[in-house]
């Protein structure tokens, strides 16, 4: 359950904590003290999008935090799943908002708002004030008979999903394929143009890296040729002042004396050994100038070479690998074409299989609906009826699209009649605001009881109902709030009278500044609440009374 709220320098609220209970937590307030605001916050926490706005005027940051006492065996499975690891039997999930951007923590953890938003899922179901307008839409409709079913529907629907994203991709294979007679001979002229291009080339891995050090070479041969002649030279035997023969004599004389000491010796072994040095580094250098040796032909092949290479890598690609690359691939779409009555039948025959296959998901997809639409009707008319829609009939029509998608070929509709002998009829075209509301309500129960999510948050459930209705709404609460933790704001007096917990809203002006603070409710002002909610501004002894009875009968409902 959702065991605390902080939220900090968020809007109109300057911080404000909640502990919340077990049961029916209620919060009621006037219009425009921050009810909305409070539900706000708590999505945000929750994942969800974040404003340049939302931080409170003059404030650096916002921050909020929920604090989850989590219980219940699925949700520590579903939470384990996510590798989020509990202390302490809690789960921290928290949001700091600064220009715009967030930083999510769960645990104190770093994670993505989507992980945050996954957790969130877990652990609590949030039902927004004006969600109840989805049901308008048909395609909501499928989504909640799947996700009531959706512990059997899922693997075949992620198997049905892959199945149809390869249909889509043979689909469109087949139709690039399927070229006029005209178009594939053109098409593979140009190819055998490039293949024989390459071929002719008669490329060699690496062979453009050695050229293009050997046209360096030779470009710059006449400055090479002069700097290692010098060298040569300056390092050789020839030449009297040269260092190898400078070296030389330095060796000789110092071999007449060697022998009349150890050290003289071992310093004639290290002259020595620099002579030897000296005399294959000039050896390396004499054979490098042999080398440089060559005539203008060579020079115009070797450029010639490289000009052919670079013109390649113009057309195929960077280097000599991506143009053997290109050029595979080329033979690949060649021998497509000249087997092309082949490659049709293929790709027809794989796009057969695929469909069949999707077909075939899709039928258990729509078996396992059609049977669950049953219960699911069935779960929703008895909520309905405990919600004051006394003679209805509800059910949910399916029927087969012409061809299967990702989702099956199913459409799904629910249709409804709250007047005895009257025909059923699509919900989108019969039902009003208040009856929207109080059908979401029990969808929602029925999903809460399937889920078995710890919390649920109603925002303002009560659109659009009053008198007998509203007291059979505020039941409904009362009742789930049995099994799981109920947060619920609402507007009635009917609804704010079953509270386990009644927290207050409340806009203050403080030191200049507006603000929003939430503050849970004794027995007493409990009921100077209610009162407010029946008699509004003036707040007499009769609606005191009014009020004390509703919540003594509240009271006794629950027992």
């Amino acid at each position: 359950m959702l065991q605390h709220l902080h939220v900090k320098d968020l809007a109109l609220i300057k911080e404000a904590e909640i502990d919340f209970t077990q049961g029916l937590n209620i919060l009621t307030g006037e219009t425009g003290a921050g009810k909305s605001l409070l539900i706000g916050s708590v999505n945000l926490a929750l994942g969800g999008k974040v404003s340049r706005d939302m931080v409170r005027s003059g404030a650096s940051y916002g921050l909020v935090e929920l604090v989850f006492q989590v219980e219940r065996p699925k949700e520590r499975e579903a939470l384990g799943q996510l590798d989020l690891e509990l202390e302490e039997d809690q789960l921290i999930l928290s949001r700091k908002i600064t220009g715009g951007k967030s930083i999510n923590k769960i645990n104190g953890e770093i994670v993505t708002a989507g992980v945050l938003r996954e957790a969130a899922g877990v652990l609590l179901d949030l039902h927004g004030q004006h969600e109840h307008q989805s049901l308008q839409q048909k395609r909501k409709h499928l989504e909640i008979l799947d996700e009531f079913s959706r512990d059997i529907l899922s693997p075949i629907k992620e198997e049905l999903s892959s199945v149809y994203q390869k249909y889509q991709d043979l689909q469109k294979e087949l139709e690039n394929f399927s070229k006029d007679e005209i178009s594939r001979k053109k098409e593979a002229d140009f190819l055998e143009y490039e293949i024989g291009e390459i071929e002719n080339a008669g490329l060699r891995p690496g062979e453009d890296e050695e050229l293009e050090a050997l046209y360096q070479r030779m470009t710059h041969a006449k400055k090479i040729t002069q700097a290692l002649s010098f060298v040569h030279g300056e390092t050789g035997y020839e030449e009297h002042m040269a260092a190898g023969e400078r070296i030389g004599r330095a060796l000789k004389e110092l071999s007449l004396v060697a022998d009349y000491d150890e050290r003289l010796l071992e310093l004639a072994d290290q002259l020595s050994s620099v002579d030897g040095l000296l005399n294959d580094f000039n050896r390396d250098v004499s054979e490098y100038l042999s080398e440089m040796e060559f005539g203008e032909e060579v020079f115009s092949e070797t450029q010639e070479r490289l000009d052919l290479i670079n013109t390649l890598k113009s057309k195929y690609g960077k280097n000599i690998s991506d143009i053997l690359e290109y050029q595979e691939k080329a033979k690949n779409r060649l021998e497509e074409l000249e087997n092309y009555d082949a490659r049709m039948e293929e790709l027809t025959r794989q796009l057969q299989q695929a469909e069949s296959l999707g077909r075939e998901l899709s039928g258990k997809l729509s078996a396992i609906r059609r049977e669950k639409a049953d219960i699911l009707s069935e779960k929703i008319k008895a909520h309905l009826v405990d919600l004051n829609f006394l003679e209805v009939e509800f059910g949910i029509r399916l029927e087969c699209l012409p061809d299967f998608t990702a989702n099956g070929f199913d459409s799904a509709e629910f249709i409804i009649s709250t007047n005895p002998g009257e025909e059923a009829k699509p919900l989108v075209k019969v039902a009003s605001g208040g009856e929207l509301s109080r059908i979401m309500l029990a969808i929602k129960t029925v999903l809460a009881d399937q889920e078995d999510v710890g919390t649920v948050i109603f925002d303002e459930i009560d659109v659009g109902i009053s008198g007998r209705t509203a007291q059979k709404v505020s039941e409904k609460m009362a009742l789930i709030g049995k099994s799981r933790q109920v947060i619920c704001i609402t507007h009635l007096a009917q609804i704010a009278a079953m509270a386990d917990s009644h927290f207050l809203i409340e806009k203050q002006v403080r030191e200049g500044e507006t603000r929003t603070n939430i503050r849970k409710l004794t027995e007493t002002e409990s009921v100077e609440e209610l009162a407010r909610i029946l008699g509004g501004a003036r707040i007499t002894d009769t609606v005191l009374k009014s009020a004390r009875e509703m919540k003594d009968l509240a009271t006794g409902k629950k027992c």
